[in-house]
Parts: structure tokens; sequence; C-alpha cells
């Protein structure tokens, strides 16, 4: 249990370093530098994806039996399917919704990074034999 504990403090400080710069990036590129939403947010979410798989190796899911490209590969999956929902959900609720863009993506960042946590402890910083 106390492992657990462990990997979800490390989890939330890094995801949330990994979150902030996504927010951030999306939301100047929005606002500063007049991008589309869904092309700010992919951006992002691209920085931030090599902030939080450099992270999770390092610290919330290290082990020396890890190797370092299947665990990328299989993080990379983890990451786009939840980015793949995030872009998703960003651009319909934008449509459908009053809501300022900067709470919407705040909300979604949450919600997929729950999914994240699973699926990466579960699957892809496993251990491989």
């Amino acid at each position: 249990m106390q492992k657990v504990l462990r990997q979800i403090g490390c989890f939330v400080a890094v995801g949330c370093t990994a979150a902030a710069t996504h927010w951030a990036i999306a939301v100047a590129g929005i606002g500063r530098l007049h991008l589309a939403p869904a092309l700010a947010n992919l951006i992002g979410w691209s920085i931030a994806l090599l902030i939080s798989f450099s992270g999770h190796y390092m610290l919330t899911f290290r082990s020396p039996k890890k190797s370092l490209l299947p665990a990328f590969g299989r993080f990379f999956l983890v990451s786009a399917g939840g980015f793949t929902a995030n872009e998703l959900a960003f651009v319909v609720l934008l449509q459908t919704t009053g809501l300022p863009y900067q709470h919407l993506l705040a909300a979604i960042l949450v919600a997929v990074a729950i999914l994240t946590f699973v699926l990466s402890r579960s699957w892809a910083f496993r251990h491989t034999p």
C-alpha cells in the first residue's frame, strides 16, 4: 500500500507539472498567438507528453527492470488515447457550452489524469520480464 501511495504522490506532482505546462501553452497559444484551440491544445499536449513520460519513468514508476523504449511506446499510446478523449471533449464542449475554454480544459485534464494513472500503473510502466 505504501508503494501505491508513493506512486500516487509522484504521479500527482509529475502530472500537475505536465498538466500546468499543457494548459499554459494551450491558453497562451489561443489567447496570445490566436491559434485555433485544437491546434494550441495539440502543441500543449506534445510538450507535456515529454515532461510526463520523463517524470513518470524516472520517479513515479521507476524500476531497474523497465526498458525505456517499450515503456515510452506504451505510455505514448496511453497518452495519445487520453489526448484523443481530451481533444474530442474540448472541441465538443467548446461548441455546445458557454463555458470559458480555460475552465473546460482544466476540468478535462483532471478527468483524463485519473484514467492515465490507472493505465500507466497497470500497463504502460509495468515491469517487463
